[in-house]
């Protein structure tokens, strides 16, 4: 998990970070970020579950368990950020799309009013 979180999710996150100027273009980003979005959440959810089950060594008192724990710390802050970052551009790009359809809807508005009031 936190190898492909390295090595191809964040690499995709970055390429959903500008967002285009026309709904087209943004409704295309949409498309391939929800199709991302499966599969990274499904990385998500196996990393949280390995996790998990990491959690019932925290109690355990050793030496060679204690060198792991940094690592482990890692590795869950590392998953943590990811999926926040997952998040929030899922919300970005919803709020995005809405803001661009909204102003769509506007513009064809204005212009059958423009039309109206010229006749």
């Amino acid at each position: 998990v936190s190898s492909w979180i390295e090595n191809v999710g964040r690499r995709r996150l970055r390429e959903t970070c500008n967002l285009d100027d026309s709904l087209e273009m943004l409704l295309q980003t949409q498309k391939h970020f929800r199709e991302f979005d499966l599969v990274a959440s499904e990385y998500c959810r196996r990393g949280q579950e390995a996790l998990k089950k990491m959690d019932r060594w925290e109690d355990f008192s050793s030496v060679d368990v204690d060198s792991y724990r940094g690592k482990l710390q890692s590795h869950r802050d590392q998953l943590e950020e990811f999926c926040t970052q997952l998040d929030e551009h899922r919300h970005r790009i919803c709020e995005t799309v809405r803001l661009y359809e909204f102003f769509d809807k506007v513009r064809g508005g204005s212009c059958c009013t423009q039309e109206a009031l010229r006749t």
